[in-house]
């Protein structure tokens, strides 16, 4: 018999991801670590950033908001920068 093909794994959520950080930044800060210790947790730190980041912009570029033209709303992309 043959396994079945594993599911990837669906990728933690935003607030887990920053918890997660925050949890690694003060342990990171509390300055009792080995060196070793503390690359590995610098490390693991810069990629829970990265993926807040992305996740971040993820969100960005679906955010819409609706504008009423010719009598229908329609949505239209959410830019931050304008008036």
């Amino acid at each position: 018999m043959s396994e079945a093909p594993q599911q990837p794994q669906a990728a933690p959520s935003f607030e887990a991801c920053l918890e997660e950080l925050e949890k690694t930044v003060r342990e990171l800060e509390s300055g009792e670590l080995p060196l070793e210790r503390a690359l590995e947790l610098y490390e693991k730190g810069v990629a829970l950033a990265e993926t807040c980041r992305k996740q971040l912009e993820e969100a960005e570029m679906r955010i819409e908001i609706l504008m009423k033209r010719e009598g229908r709303v329609q949505p239209e992309p959410f830019r931050p920068d304008r008036s």
